[in-house]
């Protein structure tokens, strides 16, 4: 007996000691998150039901069970092609005949025939030798530049220093050294190369169309330094393609460099409206990314239905310019409104229109105002997305925005910044 008490006591001593330590983890788990609700940084997730053939409206389904019909300006379906009849049918079609998923990794049984398909559309559509699939954007940058940069030997890689997470994330996953370049600084890019070994491999990787600032890169000056230092280059056409150039294949193709450039990456989640991203580029650097990026190797393939969606997308905006010439009607008279009204929208010479709030909580109040008074869903960017004190609301105007809804958002818009104009907030208190 004496010694079943004294294993008990044993015992419930080494759970009050793990114990402590859970408590320990949890309360910094707690503590992390309250941060985050102090800043104005705790990111909450709206629930919608896109409506087919309603787009932009959708159905917003709020926490207390009211459901209510919004119109977002934050989709990145930039031009609907989520909702085309073209898409949806080829969708549809590859439903009934593939069911839904692949069963299997690309190596394992899980290359369909469209898959193949989706390939040898994009490669057309960037004018180069071969084209790879992924399961999102953001891999395809991770597994992009994480093979590259590690199977060439002392590689340097020159990184814009506005470059997304993904490509971030994929030159770190490389272990090749980084250098970082002010944003669109050629002068700085060209000081950074010449300070590096001649002998060294190299890779220049940078965005056409950034996606917080809506900002265009300068591809052929960077081309240029690139060439003169014998790099490889790397371009992130993601907010680009379908929306730019004759074919839809993004600020290169519109430039007429698209042969500058070494490898183009992509997705098919934005202005193709389904679920995927991909790289383009020559033979042997799609099959080297192929046969060594794990994040490819061991990733259940896209399923075919997403990917005839994909290539029906591709294929109807490669000879339609039909969306691509609303939207930009759209863009440009959205921005004048704002502009006219005086509202604060950056000066970008893209699709992309950012509201400059300049503060995490305000910026998420407004959001709150216009969903919950004006019926506007356009949901607040804030840290680690863009820097402390230049939070936004990030407009996307699409070729189905009316007139009226314009209208009814400029209104909207103003209205609440007179709210929450701090002055305004002053007085309120």
């Amino acid at each position: 007996m004496y010694a079943l008490l004294r294993f008990d006591k044993t015992y419930l001593s080494i759970l009050i000691f793990f114990g402590g330590i859970v408590m320990t983890i949890l309360s910094q788990f707690e503590s992390f998150i309250s941060q985050l609700k102090l800043d104005g940084r705790y990111r909450t997730f709206i629930e919608l039901e896109r409506l087919a053939g309603e787009f932009p409206v959708a159905l917003w389904h709020g926490a207390n069970g009211e459901t209510a019909p919004v119109t977002v300006w934050c989709s990145n379906d930039y031009l609907g092609m989520g909702q085309h009849p073209a898409v949806l049918a080829a969708m549809h079609a590859t439903l009934d005949m593939s069911g839904a998923g692949t069963g299997g990794t690309r190596n394992i049984s899980g290359t369909q025939r469209q898959h193949v398909a989706l390939e040898a559309e994009l490669a057309d559509l960037h004018r180069k030798e071969a084209a790879l699939i992924f399961t999102s954007g953001w891999i395809s940058n991770l597994a992009a530049l994480g093979t590259l940069g590690k199977l060439l030997p002392d590689c340097a890689i020159f990184s814009d220093e506005l470059n997304h997470n993904s490509m971030i994330e994929g030159i770190r996953r490389s272990g090749a050294e980084k250098f970082i370049f002010r944003h669109n600084d050629v002068e700085h890019l060209d000081s950074l190369m010449r300070a590096v070994d001649p002998e060294r491999p190299k890779i220049v990787a940078f965005e056409s169309v950034y996606s917080m600032d809506g900002d265009i890169s300068p591809i052929a000056d960077i081309c240029d330094v690139a060439d003169r230092y014998g790099a490889l280059t790397y371009l992130d056409e993601v907010h680009a393609v379908g929306l730019y150039g004759a074919h839809g294949g993004g600020i290169a193709e519109q430039r007429g460099i698209v042969d500058r450039l070494t490898i183009i990456e992509g997705t098919l989640a934005k202005a193709f409206g389904v679920m995927g991203g991909y790289v383009a580029g020559p033979s042997l650097l799609i099959d080297v990314i192929r046969s060594a990026a794990d994040s490819f190797i061991f990733s259940t393939s896209l399923c075919p239905h997403l990917a005839a969606g994909a290539t029906a997308a591709i294929q109807h905006l490669k000879v339609s310019s039909v969306e691509r010439m609303q939207h930009q009607r759209n863009v440009a008279k959205l921005k004048g409104m704002l502009q006219e009204a005086g509202l604060p929208v950056m000066d970008t010479e893209t699709h992309i229109l950012p509201i400059l709030i300049g503060d995490a909580h305000r910026c998420r109040r407004a959001s709150e105002i216009l969903l919950s008074d004006y019926g506007i869903y356009v949901q607040p960017i804030n840290y680690p997305t863009v820097p402390v004190g230049s939070e936004r609301l990030r407009l996307t105007p699409t070729p189905f925005h009316t007139e009226r809804h314009m209208t009814d958002l400029v209104t909207a818009l103003s209205e609440v910044m007179k709210r929450l104009a701090p002055d305004a907030l002053t007085t309120a208190a």
